[in-house]
């Protein structure tokens, strides 16, 4: 099984370790591409400062994160696991799992994207960043489809045969879309169910949905959940005590959608 996580927009901003070397990240025959995409940032951001916030999609007052991105091959490193923070990797706890008996299951079951490394894997050693998915950043173009042509082969490598539990954004799924997988692939979807003057209502929700995906990838690793198929992970996931409906798929040859309801 593989959890597939979008990154997070708040970073720890500052590491301790030895500068980042991609050829010891996760897939490391991602490494040129990492290195154009590395040169294409350091390129922007040590141009004009105006000019680099926009493309990146930041504001005057984010304009420290330029500076990140200029030091990434000098400056010092962290965890992966430790460096992304947000709802999402306060509920999932990444640091405290790969300090108890989950650990390897940990290492081996989760990946999470980024706009500038393609993949990484929870203990890959990385250096403070900022770069989302969405950037068009030149002259690379839209980093979805940049990283999609890269990774297929080596992704869809690392993927054959297991069932991936897909708790991305939109925006970060485009960068891999695993081909002759849907029946083997569950995207993750998040269900607010109030009671409305006697109804029963449902809505897709946001802020919430971070935090109960990272509820959902705990569990899964903390507790040794090795599901095969979508119907076995429901199943686990219901044992657990969660709330979970998986639809059927859209159409023949898609992935599904498993719901997670959550209850006022």
């Amino acid at each position: 099984m593989l959890i597939l996580l979008p990154p997070s927009e708040g970073k720890a901003t500052a590491g301790e370790g030895p500068r980042v070397d991609t050829g010891t990240l996760t897939l490391p025959e991602l490494a040129p591409a990492r290195a154009k995409a590395v040169a294409a940032l350091t390129e922007l951001c040590g141009g004009p400062e105006d000019t680099a916030l926009e493309v990146l999609g930041l504001s005057a007052g984010q304009a420290e994160a330029l500076k990140r991105n200029l030091d990434l091959e000098t400056a010092p490193t962290l965890r992966a696991a430790d460096l992304y923070t947000g709802v999402l990797y306060d509920r999932l706890g990444l640091p405290d799992l790969l300090d108890s008996p989950s650990a390897d299951r940990t290492r081996e079951s989760v990946l999470v994207f980024s706009g500038l490394w393609g993949v990484v894997g929870p203990t890959d050693l990385l250096p403070p960043y900022r770069l989302s998915m969405g950037v068009k950043l030149p002259p690379l173009g839209g980093l979805g489809a940049f990283w999609r042509r890269s990774m297929a082969a080596p992704l869809g490598e690392l993927a054959e045969g297991r069932l991936l539990v897909d708790c991305r954004s939109a925006t970060y799924a485009a960068a891999f879309r695993p081909t002759g997988a849907a029946e083997r692939t569950v995207a993750v979807r998040v269900l607010r169910e109030r009671v409305v003057d006697g109804t029963v209502r449902r809505s897709v929700v946001s802020h919430m949905a971070k935090a109960t995906r990272g509820d959902i990838a705990r569990a899964l690793l903390a507790e040794g959940i090795e599901a095969a198929t979508p119907e076995e992970l429901v199943s686990a996931l219901r044992d657990l005590g969660h709330t979970v409906e998986l639809p059927p798929a859209a159409r023949p040859g898609t992935a599904r959608v498993m719901d997670v309801v959550v209850r006022d």
